[in-house]
C-alpha cells in the first residue's frame, strides 16, 4: 500500500518562505497527478495546487504567483515552494495522489498524507 508523508511544515513570519515535501513510499500505478490541499481551522479544505504526471500545473487564485508545485517522478516526490507567506496561509497542508480507476473510468484521489502544519504569524 502506498503511503504519502509530508514534511517541511513549521512556523514562519509573514513574508517568509517554506518548502513542503511529500514522499510516496512506493510507485503509484496509473498515477494521474498529485495535489496539495490545505485546511485552516473552521474552514473547508481548499485545493492549492495540482500537477499532472506530464508536469502540467494549476494553482488556486489565493496562491498564484507565490507558490510553486513541482515533482520528481524518479524519486516519487512532490514539492510545494511557498514564498511571500501570509497569515491566511496558516493551515494543515496535505498531499494527495490521484490514480486512474478503470471501473469508474476516471482519475480519482486514492492516496492521502496525514498533513503538515504551516503557521504564519
Amino acid at each position: 500500500e502506498v503511503q504519502l508523508v509530508e514534511s517541511g511544515g513549521g512556523s514562519v513570519q509573514a513574508g517568509g518562505a517554506l518548502k513542503l515535501s511529500c514522499a510516496a513510499s512506493g510507485s503509484i500505478i496509473s498515477r494521474c497527478g498529485m495535489t496539495w490541499y490545505r485546511q485552516a481551522p473552521g474552514k473547508e479544505r481548499d485545493l492549492i495546487s495540482s500537477i499532472r504526471f506530464d508536469g502540467t500545473t494549476t494553482y488556486g487564485d489565493s496562491v498564484k504567483g507565490r507558490f510553486t508545485i513541482s515533482q520528481d517522478n524518479a524519486k516519487n516526490m512532490l514539492y510545494l515552494q511557498m514564498n511571500s507567506l501570509k497569515t491566511e496561509d496558516t493551515a494543515v497542508y496535505t498531499c494527495a495522489a490521484s490514480v486512474y480507476d478503470l471501473g469508474a473510468g476516471r482519475c480519482e484521489y486514492k492516496y492521502w498524507g496525514q498533513g503538515t502544519q504551516v503557521t504564519v504569524s
